[in-house]
């Protein structure tokens, strides 16, 4: 019946339509490309599918027909038979498109590419016939060949009908040697004015050639800051570098700031030192990089310049840019100091002393410049030549605690004793602060001088006997650690008393009465530093064994520190050792509700919890302080008991990277790699710990600290030992279940 048939189809079609019409009446939103490639995804496998290809067919039909000067609707309907497998019929089908639309070169592609080799330059040949100036179809029909000089001769014919095509001379100067293809670009830039085209013919020109081509270019196109850009590495690979210079600064004057930005300049640099022409890099960085600034505004721009320079691994670039920096402001420390910093990391030592040698000749009153380049001396083994540097900070900076201490930390550190205290004493006497006093302190304990050390302590507590507010959680007044260092000598001096034979009862009390006497100045000196509390309170427990005392002495501290983690640390740790779990989880609640975000009370929790308990507790902790490398430690641990490595591993990355300076996490992870890495594993944890050099952290402290290790200028051993000493010594999986 084909009235039933007509009322199908156009039911079919109206559907269709309905599904993909757009808002506005009559519109629709068919994409013809979209549409294409998914028929060429389209695989016949199942009766639905067959279907699909009939209802297809019947839609593509009525495009066609309603339509036929629309050439995606043929190439749909040939590209539906071909995934049927009906290639004769594509064929036809798109034989039947090129008659309808002659001028539509998609449509010829489609139907070259339907057709064998043979009969594809047949329907080419029509085609070119139809559309004498389309790029597509030459291009084509030179990839149908097979040699290269037939390739050629339709490249050749192509360019005759169109000589401005930048694509088709590109496709037959591929194709060409360089002496021909240097013929032919000389004939490419005569039809057209094409940067690229220029540009490769002064590459493959002599130099007086070449500097002849891009000078014509320049003429043709006089904004192009490429040709400028070529011109210039043309120069500095001729070793002119005066003329590369000028340029530079011409093209800058040139072409104006709308044409070309002060960020697109850098840009060109950046490119320019990628390629191994570091003159032109920094002449452009010269030329261009205070391009359109505010007088205002350039230190702080140049800046942020260089760092998202290096951050692209630019290094040139960010040096050149410090460079000009420094000529701007020569007296600004801060530039000074990021340009010494990239040339320690990238740069060599005697790039690196001679800025810093600039450095501190323009900022002498820059400790730390002065700092540096003493360093640097010192690490490369040169004492005299660091001892020489210091001396000229001296001059400069007579006052200066730092540059006294980095003094007697050199001669400290190279067993020149003698020297050091002299130092000290003379330092004494001129810089006169607590810390030179806590450190001359240190460095008679360092050499075994115990009674000159109490000595320095007390001539210094009688200058500062009271201690300053606290800055942070973790920070430490030098007052308070005066008091904590005479609190160890007198432990360790009753020590010696008691444990000698024949101690009466009399001596131990009069002794314990002193060393309360003792504590109780400290206390009161330093009231708000919960160190020295805990130490009064360790020497209750651990010496006078008094626990009771102990647990008086952290109510007081609390009382007056109610927010400080590390007393409900210690607090929770005491009763623990006592064995008062009630009590200890009593203290456990309070701690949580006085300090609920706190790391070290949420890692104390994990670490008391049984091991059924744990994950539970780790969880709660997680969503509290999921930032505290020692929460994140305690988590990586758990799954260190469990055996599960991958995670463990991952956790112990995380509480590294979330902080580098916590050491006791670089030891547990170095420890857990002993145990379930390989070499390799563990070599990087150590590698990478030695490039943070961490300080902080419990157990890191407990062993860098010591009196055998600790010298004047902080501990004798590396941070890669430390780890090592720190994982075999003071890191314990106690609490975990590791069976």
């Amino acid at each position: 019946d084909l009235r039933a048939m007509g009322e199908a189809r156009g039911s079919l079609l109206s559907v269709r339509l309905k599904q993909i019409s757009d808002s506005v009446t009559g519109q629709t939103v068919v994409d013809p490309k979209g549409y294409l490639t998914n028929l060429n995804h389209k695989k016949v496998t199942t009766d639905a599918e067959i279907g699909d290809l009939k209802r297809a067919r019947l839609l593509l039909k009525s495009v066609t027909t309603t339509n036929p000067h629309h050439g995606p609707g043929w190439i749909a309907a040939a590209r539906v038979e071909e995934i049927a497998g009906r290639v004769a019929a594509a064929r036809k089908i798109i034989a039947d498109g090129t008659e309808a639309c002659p001028t539509s070169e998609d449509v010829w592609l489609e139907a070259i590419r339907l057709q064998t080799p043979q009969n594809a330059k047949l329907v080419l040949a029509k085609a070119v016939e139809k559309i004498p100036h389309s790029v597509k179809l030459f291009i084509q029909a030179a990839q149908l060949e097979n040699e290269d000089s037939k390739k050629k001769a339709v490249l050749r014919k192509a360019l005759e009908m169109i000589p401005n095509s930048v694509r088709l001379w590109k496709e037959l100067i591929e194709l060409e040697t360089p002496e021909d293809a240097r013929v032919l670009l000389g004939r490419a830039v005569e039809c057209v004015n094409n940067v690229d085209l220029w540009l490769a013919l002064a590459r493959l020109e002599t130099y007086e050639n070449a500097k002849a081509v891009l000078n014509k270019a320049r003429e043709a196109n006089p904004t192009e800051p490429l040709i400028w850009i070529v011109a210039a590495e043309l120069e500095e690979a001729n070793e002119h570098p005066t003329v590369m210079e000028n340029i530079i600064r011409k093209a800058v004057k040139t072409i104006s700031v709308v044409q070309t930005t002060r960020e697109q300049w850098l840009s060109y640099a950046e490119v320019a030192e990628k390629a191994g022409h570091l003159g032109t890099c920094q002449a452009i960085v010269r030329c261009a990089v205070g391009l359109d600034l505010d007088e205002a505004d350039r230190k702080h721009t140049w800046i942020a310049d260089a760092e998202r320079a290096l951050a692209a691994g630019s290094v040139a670039t960010a040096r050149a840019i410090y460079a000009h920096a420094l000529t701007e402001f020569p007296a600004k420390k801060g530039v000074w100091l990021r340009a010494a910093q990239l040339e320690k990391a990238h740069g060599s030592h005697e790039t690196l002393d001679q800025l810093l040698k600039r450095a501190v000749k323009y900022c002498p009153q820059a400790e730390i410049l002065w700092l540096m380049a003493a360093k640097e001396k010192w690490l490369q083994n040169d004492i005299a030549a660091a001892r020489a540097i210091l001396g000229e900070a001296f001059s400069a900076n007579p006052d200066s605690e730092q540059i006294w201490l980095a003094a007697v930390k050199l001669e400290s550190e190279n067993n020149e004793i003698e020297r050091a205290r002299l130092l000290l004493q003379k330092a004494r006497q001129s810089s006169n602060t607590p810390r030179i006093w806590m450190k001359s302190a240190k460095l008679e304990r360092q050499v075994g001088a115990r009674d000159e050390e109490r000595q320095l302590i007390a001539s210094a507590l009688s200058k500062w006997p009271n201690a300053e507010k606290p800055k942070s959680e973790t920070s430490v007044d030098v007052v308070s650690k005066l008091w904590m260092m005479l609190l160890q000598w007198e432990v360790w001096k009753a020590k010696q008393v008691l444990g000698q034979p024949g101690v009466t009862e009399a001596a131990v009390a009069a002794l314990v009465e002193a060393l309360r006497t003792w504590c109780g100045q400290a206390c009161t000196r330093c009231p708000e530093c919960a160190p020295v509390w805990i130490t009064c309170a360790d020497m209750e427990e651990q010496v006078i064994q008094d626990v009771t005392k102990a647990r008086t002495v952290l109510a007081k501290a609390m009382l007056r520190n109610p927010k400080h983690p590390d007393l409900w640390v210690a607090c929770i740790r005491m009763e623990h050792r006592s064995g008062n779990a009630t009590l200890a989880s009593t203290h456990i609640a309070r701690a949580l509700q006085e300090c609920p975000n706190s790391g070290a009370i949420w890692a104390e929790v994990i670490e008391m919890e049984p091991p059924a308990t744990k994950r539970a507790k780790s969880v709660l902790a997680i969503k509290r302080c999921d930032k505290d490398a020692r929460v994140i430690v305690a988590v990586a641990k758990l799954f260190w008991a469990d055996r599960k490595i991958d995670k463990a591993r991952s956790w112990f990355n995380r509480a590294v990277a979330l902080d580098s300076d916590y050491g006791d996490a670089w030891a547990y992870f170095y420890r857990f790699e002993m145990q379930h890495g390989t070499e390799e594993q563990q070599q990087a944890v150590l590698r990478r710990a030695m490039e943070s050099d961490p300080k902080h952290g419990e157990r890191w402290t407990r062993i860098s600290k010591a009196l055998e290790h600790c010298t004047v200028g902080g501990c004798r051993l590396s941070a890669e030992a430390l780890v090592r000493k720190v994982a075999l010594q003071a890191c314990d999986m106690k609490g975990y279940n590791m069976a």
